[in-house]
């Protein structure tokens, strides 16, 4: 299962408000294969998840940063979110 268009939107205006840069870009999305355990961090309890919980997207937003003397910098913002569209971890370049 992929992401709604509103779930993608929800994820868009975080990046945006955490990247002012990034405002209009449009993510590229790519389905990404789950983690073999669910709960994470080597606990032995096990946890049931629905199949769109289990799924995870590389959502990939591209933009241009101005610095403070008058250049810019191409800035690639990668979000990995789950199938209801929470995000689990951002990361960008420099």
């Amino acid at each position: 299962m992929s992401l709604t268009k509103g779930k993608v939107n929800q994820i868009s205006r975080q990046v945006y408000k955490q990247f002012p840069e990034m405002q209009g870009a449009e993510p590229k999305i790519t389905p990404q294969n789950a983690p073999a355990r669910a709960n994470g961090g080597g606990k032995k309890q096990q946890k049931t998840i629905s199949q769109k919980d289990a799924s995870r997207y590389l959502l990939t937003f591209n933009g241009k940063a101005e610095l403070p003397n008058g250049h810019t910098i191409h800035r690639v913002v990668r979000v990995i979110s789950d199938g209801r569209g929470k995000i689990i971890k951002i990361t960008t370049s420099r």
